[in-house]
């Protein structure tokens, strides 16, 4: 019996997660206003019933790809990434890079997630909106933790100002993510613009 169960409760979970997949696909195609619940359904071949008892509306999964991409963004901050976890500048270096690559992986691994978030979202409503927002707010949050330990260990100059600087570096992140949804393919391209990137702020920062 408990083995049903578990197989129920795995089975459960995929069929969400092939929900959330379809509505993605139906979003890029349709955009997010135009896309219906019975296309989304249909793709899949279930009925709404089974569709509603996963997620309320096609808003609530929204909310599961923001929240995910959250988890996933801080996962990669997370141990030898930590904002302190640099004690010298090789180390700082090695730091930033695997960041960039963990956070260049995270916008190639699904470029509909950086097409819902950073050019639809805005037109859904208020608290979509805001949601957004508050993840651009924690990334420059936590990306000044990062330009913190780098100031006070001497890595960067003295006179950086760590807030500004972290929204100018998570700006850098977002236009890079547009320029990769405009050409996705260019994958040349993208791994170019990621090391302009970081030699932006090692060349510009640095303490001299």
């Amino acid at each position: 019996m408990s083995e049903r169960v578990s197989y129920a409760e795995r089975r459960k979970v995929q069929l969400r997660e092939e929900i959330v997949d379809a509505a993605f696909a139906v979003f890029a195609e349709r955009g997010y206003h135009d896309a219906g619940i019975a296309e989304i359904a249909e793709r899949l071949g279930i009925g709404h019933g089974t569709f509603y008892r996963h997620f309320e509306n096609k808003r609530a999964i929204l909310d599961h790809v923001v929240d995910g991409v959250m988890a996933r963004a801080l996962q990669a901050l997370a141990a030898e990434n930590a904002p302190d976890a640099a004690d010298d500048l090789e180390a700082y270096r090695d730091q930033v890079h695997r960041i960039a690559e963990a956070l260049h992986a995270l916008i190639n691994d699904d470029p509909r997630v950086v097409r819902l978030l950073l050019v639809q979202a805005g037109g859904i409503d208020a608290d979509v909106e805001a949601k957004v927002f508050g993840m651009l707010d924690l990334a420059a949050q936590v990306t000044a933790a990062y330009l913190n330990n780098g100031r006070d260990r001497g890595f960067l100059r003295p006179d950086v100002d760590c807030q500004s600087t972290a929204e100018a570096l998570v700006g850098m992140i977002i236009g890079g993510s547009l320029f990769a949804l405009r050409k996705p393919e260019d994958r040349d391209g993208q791994e170019r613009y990621k090391q302009a990137a970081i030699r932006l702020m090692f060349e510009g920062i640095a303490k001299s």
